[in-house]
C-alpha cells in the first residue's frame, strides 16, 4: 500500500471543502483534497448559491449597511432555547473576516442583495437586505479542460440542454420581444451560449450556486492546491485517540494519507445515507436534492471515529418539491422557491380538504408544517390550487409564467385540471364540502386583504415574494371559481441535512462526552446545523458552511485570533 503525506486532509469538495482547502494552502499548509465524484460542487453547485453572512464590507458596499449586532439579536429570537450559541457566536465573529479575505485575495466575489430579507419575519434585528450574498456570474472558460470538474445543474435548471439563466434574467427569456430591452437581455444570454457550445459541453457563463463553486476551484487551481477527483475515503486512520489520515481509494489503489495537522470531513451530509434517513427522516421525505454521491460517507467515518450525532428539531431543510418523469425516465424534480407559492391567487390544503400552513412562507417553513401534520405517520401529499388567470400569469413548477407548455404538462399527468371545485375535489379524492368551505373562507380572507387564519403577507419575505401590483395584500386575491382550476401535488424533499456530527466552535468533531476528538474537524453539511434545525435566511446553509471552512483551516494553521 502506498502513502503519502500532507498537514491538511480534506474530504470534499463543495463549497465549504474548497473553502477550508483554500484557506489552509493560503495560510502555509501543505492540502490534499480528496474528491468522490468527478465533479467539484456538491450540494452547493445545483443550488441558489446565496450566501447568509452578517456584517460584511460588502453590504456596506452595496448601500444596505448590515450589522453583526443586529444578526445576533435576530437569531437570539429565532433560535432561542435550541442551543448552539457558540458556535453562532464563532460564525457572527468570523464571517466579515472571511468574505474580506475571499473578496480581496482570491477569485471569490459575492455582491450582497440589496433585498433579500431574511426568512423569519416580524422579529427584531431582521435584514430586508446586505445579509444575502450572491455570487458573481463567473466565465468559466478561463478553466479550460478543467471547466468539465465543475458539476453542472440539475439539467431542469438549465435552458437549451446548457444554458444558466438568473432569475433577474427570466422574465426577458420568456417574452424575448415584450420590449427592446427583454430582446437584448436574451441576445446577451443566448448568443454566447451557442457559441460557447463549439468548445464545451454546456455554456460556460455560470451564475448562482454553479458560479460560485467555478470561483472556489479556480482559486484552488491558482493557489497550487491538489485535487483528488473519483477518490473515495475508505476510512479514518485513528492513533491513540487521535485522527492522523485516512484511507483512501485513488486510480483504483489504496492509498494511506498521513495529515500531520488534521482531517476535514465535508462530504455533504446525510444525503442519501438510507440508514441514517430511516432513522432519523419524517415517513414519506425519501427525495433529496443531494448528489447521489452524497451518501453520508463523512458523517458515517466520523460516528466510527468516536464522533456524537447532533440531531435537531428538523434533521434537514426543506423544499415543498412537485415531480414529472421525462421520457427517457429521468425525474425532474421542482422545488417550490419563490416563483408560485407567495403569489396571490394560491392556496394549498392537504388531503383533507383544508388549509395548513401561511402559503407564502419559507420553503423551509412550508415544508415543516406539512411534517408536523403527519402526527408520526407518513407525510401526507400537499395540493397547491390555483386558477387559470394564475397559471397564465405566474406558471406553476414547471410550467413557466405564460402558461404556454400547460397543455402538455396536463398530457403528462403532471398537474390535475377540472371545472369547478366539486370536480377537482373529486379528482385529488378530497370531500367537496370541505373543499368548498375551504375556498370560501380563504376567498373571504382574500377579499379583505387580510389573512386571519395564517397570517400570509404580513412578513416582509411574504411580501417581497409576492405581487406588488396587488392591493392591498401583495400575496392574496381571490380564487376564482368560475373558470378552470388547476392542482399540483407537492412533498418535501431535502436540500440539506441539519442532522450531523457535533462540533466545536473550532470544527473540531466532539465525543458523546462533549471533548474533542484531535485531529478530526467537519464543516459543510457534515457539521449539525449552527441554527438548529430553524432555517433562518436565503443561504443559512452556505455561509455557515464557508465560514466554518475558514475557520477550521485558520486553527489548523494557528491562525485563528479568537
Amino acid at each position: 500500500m502506498t502513502g503519502k503525506q500532507v498537514d491538511v486532509l480534506v474530504i470534499g469538495g463543495g463549497a465549504a471543502g474548497m473553502t477550508a482547502a483554500l484557506i489552509a494552502k493560503r495560510s502555509g499548509l501543505n492540502v490534499l483534497l480528496c474528491e468522490k465524484a468527478p465533479y467539484v460542487g456538491g450540494i452547493t453547485a445545483t443550488s441558489g448559491g446565496t450566501t447568509w453572512i452578517p456584517g460584511t464590507h460588502l453590504s456596506v458596499k452595496a448601500g444596505v449597511p448590515d450589522t453583526v449586532e443586529a444578526a445576533r439579536e435576530f437569531l437570539g429570537h429565532v433560535c432561542t432555547g435550541r442551543g448552539g450559541d457558540a458556535l453562532r457566536e464563532a460564525f457572527l465573529r468570523s464571517g466579515p473576516e472571511a468574505v474580506k479575505e475571499l473578496d480581496e485575495d482570491t477569485d471569490v466575489k459575492f455582491v450582497a442583495a440589496q433585498a433579500h430579507p431574511d426568512y423569519i419575519g416580524n422579529l427584531p434585528g431582521e435584514a430586508y437586505g446586505g445579509r444575502a450574498l450572491a455570487p458573481v456570474p463567473f466565465e468559466a472558460s478561463v478553466l479550460g479542460k478543467h471547466f468539465d470538474r465543475i458539476r453542472p445543474p440539475r439539467r431542469e435548471f438549465m435552458g437549451l440542454g446548457g444554458m444558466m439563466v438568473n432569475r433577474s434574467e427570466l422574465d426577458a427569456l420568456l417574452n424575448p420581444f415584450k420590449s427592446a430591452a427583454n430582446f437584448k437581455t436574451t441576445m446577451n444570454v443566448v448568443l454566447p451560449y451557442f457559441k460557447d457550445r463549439l468548445r464545451f459541453k454546456r455554456g460556460t457563463r455560470l451564475v448562482m450556486g454553479n458560479a460560485l463553486v467555478g470561483r472556489l476551484f479556480y482559486s484552488l487551481l491558482k493557489n497550487g492546491v491538489e485535487v483528488w477527483f473519483e477518490t473515495p475515503m475508505r476510512e479514518l486512520i485513528t492513533e491513540n485517540g487521535r485522527v492522523t489520515g485516512a484511507l483512501v481509494n485513488h486510480n483504483g489503489c489504496d492509498i494511506r494519507i498521513t495529515a500531520a495537522k488534521g482531517v476535514v470531513l465535508a462530504t455533504g451530509g446525510v444525503g442519501h445515507h438510507a440508514a441514517l434517513r430511516a432513522q432519523y427522516f419524517p415517513k414519506g421525505t425519501p427525495d433529496s436534492f443531494a448528489p447521489d454521491s452524497n451518501t453520508g460517507d463523512g458523517i458515517s467515518a466520523g460516528a466510527r471515529a468516536g464522533g456524537a450525532l447532533a440531531n435537531t428539531e428538523h434533521p434537514a431543510l426543506w423544499f415543498p418539491t412537485s415531480y414529472k418523469e421525462e421520457r427517457d425516465g429521468y425525474r425532474a424534480m421542482w422545488p417550490h422557491i419563490i416563483l408560485d407559492r407567495a403569489k396571490p391567487g394560491l392556496l394549498a390544503v392537504l388531503p383533507d380538504g383544508k388549509r395548513f400552513v401561511n402559503e407564502s412562507n419559507s420553503y423551509h417553513d412550508f415544508s415543516c408544517a406539512q411534517i408536523a401534520k403527519s402526527a408520526g405517520g407518513s407525510v401526507q401529499t400537499a395540493w397547491l390550487i390555483v386558477d387559470e388567470a394564475f397559471v397564465k400569469k405566474y406558471g406553476l413548477g414547471f410550467i413557466m409564467p405564460g402558461g404556454k407548455t400547460l397543455g402538455r404538462h396536463l398530457r403528462q399527468g403532471y398537474l390535475t385540471q377540472a371545472a369547478d371545485l366539486q370536480s377537482l375535489a373529486v379528482a385529488l379524492g378530497i370531500d367537496p364540502a370541505i373543499l368548498r368551505q375551504t375556498v370560501s373562507r380563504y376567498n373571504e380572507l382574500a377579499a379583505q386583504g387580510n389573512d386571519t387564519d395564517f397570517g400570509r403577507g404580513t412578513s416582509a419575505m411574504n411580501r417581497f415574494n409576492g405581487d406588488a401590483s396587488v392591493k392591498p395584500n401583495p400575496c392574496l386575491r381571490p380564487l376564482d371559481t368560475n373558470g378552470n382550476l388547476y392542482a399540483l401535488a407537492v412533498r418535501p424533499a431535502d436540500l440539506a441535512g441539519s442532522l450531523g456530527l457535533d462540533c466545536n466552535e473550532y470544527g473540531q468533531v466532539l465525543d458523546a462526552s462533549g471533548r474533542p476528538i484531535d485531529g478530526l474537524y467537519a464543516c459543510g453539511n457534515d457539521l449539525a446545523s449552527i441554527f438548529k434545525g430553524t432555517y433562518p435566511g436565503p443561504g443559512t446553509t452556505i455561509g455557515p458552511g464557508m465560514v466554518f471552512g475558514w475557520r477550521i483551516a485558520k486553527h489548523l494553521a494557528g491562525l485563528l485570533a479568537e
